[in-house]
């Protein structure tokens, strides 16, 4: 209440009340009259006080109706808030249960939201639903160029969140898939960019390092005519070794051991590159022993 007083005098410069512009006249008007008073001027002097009156009388339902408003304005973005945290809470407890269609079915409702939290959740619950078995080719391609779009608009509504960076950049990479190398790798730039802002955002996020890792790792093993297109595109073109996409692969996994089947797979496959033997079969095998909680797990053990 104390605020909304505040922000009321702060605005009373703005909003002139007919108090505030007709109180002088009236108390001019009352003066001449009690001066001519005894010359027959009291009825003149009753309608200047009613006058005055009705004045004071508007420009406290104002001030009233002023602070109603605010207050019902502020209960409203409360609840609105109350409402996006559960929401959140809802979302983050379904995806924790790898209810993939569940989450999209919840996250769907609110793809018009303005909130970056929403979103970037709504992209990756459209991504997974597009990587399950049953997903027609055509139904996974809508579902990948959705997500880019819930992903963007994150990214244009909050930068400062590492999760809407990582979001973005995968769901950028996903699209590349249907717009041919030329394309990928023109947006491999872009997505290096997002990694890294994602990593120095959080730096003990896994999956921005796991992600990292597989960025280094893709341009480390690029086949050779990929590589003329890279080279033919520009002057300097996106390059990686084994090397890096291990630090990346080996620091994810230190951050949060055993977070990912897939980073275990691929600390095994880079092992392999670099002629390390016996650190592959080690990785791999983990790979192969951990619980399968999702498709992609699955996909892995196989």
């Amino acid at each position: 209440m104390a605020s909304a007083a505040r922000l009321w005098r702060r605005g009373g410069c703005a909003v002139r009340t007919p108090l505030l512009w007709g109180a002088p006249k009236a108390r001019l008007g009352w003066r001449r009259q009690v001066a001519s008073g005894r010359r027959g001027g009291g009825s003149e002097v009753l309608e200047q006080s009613r006058f005055f009156r009705r004045g004071v009388a508007f420009s406290a339902l104002s001030y009233l109706s002023y602070e109603a408003y605010i207050l019902i304005s502020h209960s409203s973005v409360v609840h609105a808030d109350v409402k996006v945290n559960e929401v959140l809470d809802q979302a983050d407890y379904l995806y924790g249960s790898g209810e993939t269609e569940k989450l999209y079915q919840l996250l769907e409702q609110y793809k018009n939201s303005e909130n970056a939290q929403l979103l970037w959740r709504l992209a990756r619950a459209s991504r997974d639903v597009a990587q399950l078995s049953q997903t027609s080719a055509e139904k996974k391609k809508q579902l990948i160029y959705e997500a880019l779009a819930y992903a963007t608009k994150a990214l244009e509504k909050e930068k400062s969140c590492f999760s809407v960076h990582k979001w973005y950049a995968i769901c950028l990479s996903d699209v590349g898939d249907y717009e041919g190398i030329k394309k990928k790798i023109t947006n491999a730039f872009v997505i290096k960019e997002h990694f890294q802002k994602a990593i120095e955002l959080n730096p003990k996020d896994a999956t921005s390092l796991h992600l990292m890792g597989i960025w280094c790792y893709t341009f480390a093993d690029m086949p050779w005519y990929q590589s003329k297109i890279a080279a033919a595109l520009f002057s300097t073109p996106p390059s990686s070794t084994y090397e890096e996409a291990l630090r990346y692969f080996q620091k994810a996994e230190d951050v949060e051991p055993n977070f990912y089947s897939k980073n275990l797979l691929f600390l095994g496959k880079t092992y392999m590159k670099l002629n390390n033997r016996k650190m592959a079969l080690l990785w791999l095998s983990k790979a192969k022993e951990r619980l399968s909680h999702t498709e992609e797990d699955k996909q892995v053990a196989c």
